[in-house]
């Protein structure tokens, strides 16, 4: 009885550990919390060494003693693919389920005899993945603060005026002066010339430092370079997510001048590793949230949230960060691409829809709250002109192509000429040092800026590593970081 326990035991181990470390190993930053931790073991391993044992002990008993050698090799394939298919594909395909049972039983019927072969090498894979998961738990041991850290006592400063403040970020909205040339050749835009209507401050020239949501925002509100953290995946930084909505230099410095801060996303992309959130008020809450999410399926109305709350505004002063998910870049991977052309014609599709909430917005803040700052502010580019997103790993000294990636939407309403310091930004890991300078009328905050440059990691056509590929200037160069 014990021999036939630790059997089924194995064949549980082995049939989830090997899809656990896997999935962790290639998603860790969605995955890096103890929440998840304890999700994935009790999933992945304590589940089916519970069911395991279980139909074991039940296919032992005399009436169904003649299926008994199918079932735990049933059970282990069938576990098996099942983890892995969910590992590649959040949801639950019944076609692909069907099919996993249809090879598991004949596994267990045909094959059945080389159960523990097929166990071993389960076992193996394991041990595999371990090596790819190792050096990501090591960085997560050795991840250090040190660089959010500030030149000056920025984080201590008192603002001299306390209007509310509205970050709307459009993801992927390449800045005014790139649509009109280059690979997306717009001439007209509905929303420029709203906004020179409103009187908005454009940005022609701006450009992000970073490729991504993730890499860009978290200097965003770090107000400092991390060069990917000499990581080589601009998609993806350790503990970006943390960054951007638990705590930062920008929520700790409009907190500490009596601010409430309220985040509202169209998407839960930025919350799928549930960090904790910093804001006071959010349209999104961690238990909504599965534990194996991209957090881009998911979506919300954001617009309505920010009216309400405008609406019902109290006697303080308020930071809104909205996230809207559109106009977007164009597909991530090569196995998803529709070709250069018909890449460009969605993301035009998706700029008009944009252009409408922006301006649905922007005209109810101005109505209702004319003394705002509003600050419309793109993550990167839309990478038009391209085959795909990663396309970007290959070195190139293309001006469109960089420009496609970099070239980010600013535009922002001073209510107020008295912040006419504010004018000269570049990109976006001064906009809030720019601003906060402004607000508390100290120009000293203006000797620390960073450096304007934009950064990629390259995989191709150069040496591995990270370079800037945009100097202070926005000229093209490629100095090795």
């Amino acid at each position: 009885m014990k021999r036939s326990l630790y059997i089924s035991l194995l064949a549980a181990l082995a049939a989830g550990l090997y899809p656990l470390l896997f999935y962790v190993s290639n998603n860790y930053t969605l995955v890096n919390s103890w929440g998840h931790l304890t999700y994935f073991v009790s999933i992945f391993i304590v589940a089916p060494a519970l069911i395991f044992s279980l139909l074991k002990l039940i296919s032992s008993i005399s009436n169904f003693d003649k299926v008994e050698k199918f079932v735990l090799p049933f059970l282990n394939l069938f576990v098996f693919l099942f983890f892995i298919k969910t590992g590649l594909y959040a949801g639950l395909q019944i076609w692909m389920v069907a099919g996993i049972t249809v090879v598991a039983l004949g596994y267990a019927f045909f094959f059945y005899t080389y159960f523990f072969k097929v166990v071993v090498f389960q076992l193996l894979l394991a041990v595999v993945a371990s090596f790819y998961l190792i050096p990501a738990i090591i960085d997560q041991f050795q991840y250090s603060k040190e660089w959010m850290e500030q030149p000056d006592a920025i984080t201590t400063i008192k603002f001299k005026k306390k209007p509310n403040v509205y970050l709307l970020q459009p993801d992927g909205y390449v800045n005014f002066s790139e649509l009109k040339k280059g690979f997306y050749n717009l001439k007209d835009n509905e929303l420029e010339h709203f906004l020179q209507q409103e009187n908005f401050t454009l940005y022609p020239n701006f450009r992000s430092n970073y490729a991504s949501t993730l890499t860009s925002n978290s200097s965003l509100f770090a107000m400092k370079h991390h060069y990917y953290l000499a990581t080589n995946k601009f998609t993806e930084m350790l503990d970006a997510r943390n960054i951007i909505v638990s705590d930062n230099p920008v929520l700790t410095i409009f907190k500490n001048n009596g601010y409430t801060t309220n985040f509202l996303a169209e998407r839960p992309y930025l919350l799928i590793n549930k960090p904790k959130m910093g804001y006071d008020s959010s349209n999104y809450v961690n238990r909504d949230l599965g534990y194996i999410t991209t957090g881009l399926k998911e979506k919300k109305d954001v617009i309505g949230p920010l009216k309400v709350f405008i609406e019902n505004k109290t006697e303080k002063p308020a930071f809104h960060f909205v996230e809207i998910f559109e106009p977007g870049h164009i597909s991530v991977d090569e196995s998803n691409t529709k070709g250069i052309e018909k890449e460009r014609e969605i993301w035009i599709s998706k700029l008009e829809e944009t252009n409408r909430k922006l301006i649905d917005a922007v005209a109810f803040i101005k109505e209702n709250d004319p003394q705002g700052i509003i600050i419309i502010l793109a993550d990167h580019g839309g990478f038009v002109g391209l085959n795909y997103m990663h396309e970007a790993y290959e070195k190139t000294q293309n001006r469109d192509v960089l420009y496609s990636i970099f070239g980010a939407n600013l535009a922002i309403y001073w209510p107020e000429k008295t912040f006419e310091t504010a004018y000269d930004i570049k990109s976006s890991v001064n906009l809030f040092r720019i601003l906060f300078s402004a607000l508390s009328e100290d120009p000293s905050l203006l000797e620390n800026l960073q450096d304007d440059g934009s950064y990629l990691p390259i995989l191709k056509g150069a040496r591995k590593g990270i370079y800037q590929v945009l100097d202070n200037a926005g000229n093209i160069v490629f100095k090795k970081q």
